[in-house]
């Protein structure tokens, strides 16, 4: 089977949890034998030409094509003319290559050419699968301007994208509900949550800290509630009530930062084994997004013994619940904030939770299952 992946990047070359997925993807699709045309592009001082992060035999089933991502100056939409600027590129890359692929696999607009090509009868190729990770624009945004960027930005080119693809993927949870309300058929729905790989699976959950150690992993965006937390760390100190230590890794602005002896910021962190021990060091993962599709950074927080506390919104029901942490209706200061305490007094109980977390991450959520699962998937629709 040859597949073309065509993902707006990879990671180590591009960070973010998309671009984690579309590694994973890549990755263990090319160990189980598949041909994968990876359509990307690098946004780092690392050479992505050696594609380093592959073994070589995983390489020999990679064939690397690189599309840059256009600049253009900042307006109202920038991203989106921007992504539709590349899907054109991306389009004319592959337009001499179409007759060799069995399924082709796109991530976010990169495909939007090809998908309004192929709807319009102009081009015949194999079955386009669309997959858009939360569909973000169509969950509860964190403030009235995000909504309206995602009114008239957004919610009608992926409607329109989505439901003239062949193939619309879905992590589960509240995302395949959105998806069959825009007007998806559910026969072109395929269910295939993420995952991690199994080696960098903890094999035991470390003893509760103590004070209890909370964690934020990821950049910095507003939709990931990073707000609501800074705003309970300051309501805990100023109240002198904390009784926890709160850790943050990733790229964040000085000007978010809070300044106390219980909050420390690592800043970015690329290299896997460093990050993997970073988290470990800690109890608790916070994430009380607005939006979610199926975060990476809960997966890799459960592989490493975590117990999670994060709202209910995308796929994260599949992986958060009352046995592996706390899961809130909605990331409000004061659900977070008591939220918060009650865990700092109740370390058997998170103990139990940081176990349960790693048990049920490990039976259900590896990337050795799940590849095996979308082989399975690609094969059936290569078939009809």
């Amino acid at each position: 089977m040859r597949i073309a992946l065509v993902t707006d990047g990879i990671w180590p070359y591009v960070l973010g949890g998309m671009q984690k997925h579309s590694y994973y993807l890549c990755k263990y699709l090319s160990q189980q034998g598949v041909k994968i045309d990876l359509y990307h592009f690098n946004q780092s001082t690392l050479d992505i030409h050696s594609l380093s992060v592959f073994s070589d035999a995983e390489r020999a089933n990679i064939r690397s094509i690189l599309v840059p991502f256009p600049d253009s100056l900042k307006f109202p939409g920038h991203y989106l003319f921007r992504s539709l600027k590349h899907a054109d590129a991306v389009y004319a890359e592959m337009l001499p290559h179409l007759a060799n692929y069995d399924f082709i696999y796109t991530k976010g607009f990169t495909g939007a050419k090809l998908i309004r090509m192929k709807s319009s009868g102009k081009i015949k190729c194999a079955p386009i699968g669309v997959n858009f990770h939360g569909y973000e624009m169509f969950q509860v945004p964190p403030s009235r301007y995000i909504w309206l960027q995602q009114l008239l930005l957004l919610k009608n080119p992926v409607k329109w994208l989505s439901k003239q693809a062949d193939v619309v993927f879905s992590y589960g949870g509240k995302i395949t509900g959105i998806i069959e309300s825009i007007g998806v058929s559910k026969s072109n729905i395929e269910i295939l949550p993420s995952g991690v790989e199994k080696d960098f699976i903890t094999t035991d959950v470390k003893p509760v800290h103590q004070p209890i150690r909370f964690l934020y992993l990821g950049r910095y965006e507003r939709r990931k509630g990073i707000e609501e937390i800074n705003q309970v760390i300051s309501s805990l100190i100023q109240s002198n009530a904390h009784g926890a230590q709160f850790a943050f890794i990733g790229p964040l602005p000085e000007s978010t930062q809070i300044h106390h002896p219980s909050v420390i910021y690592y800043g970015e962190v690329r290299d896997r084994n460093q990050l993997l021990s970073l988290i470990r060091e800690n109890d608790v993962l916070l994430c009380p997004s607005w939006s979610e599709g199926m975060p990476n950074v809960i997966l890799e927080a459960m592989s490493q013994g975590l117990a999670v506390l994060a709202t209910d919104v995308g796929a994260v029901s599949g992986l958060v619940n009352t046995k592996t942490g706390w899961l809130l209706p909605s990331p409000s200061f004061i659900a977070l904030k008591r939220t918060i305490l009650s865990i700092i007094n109740k370390p058997n109980e998170v103990q139990a939770k940081k176990q349960a977390a790693l048990n049920h991450l490990r039976d259900h959520f590896t990337w050795e299952k799940l590849s095996a699962d979308l082989i399975q998937i690609l094969q059936k629709r290569t078939a009809d």
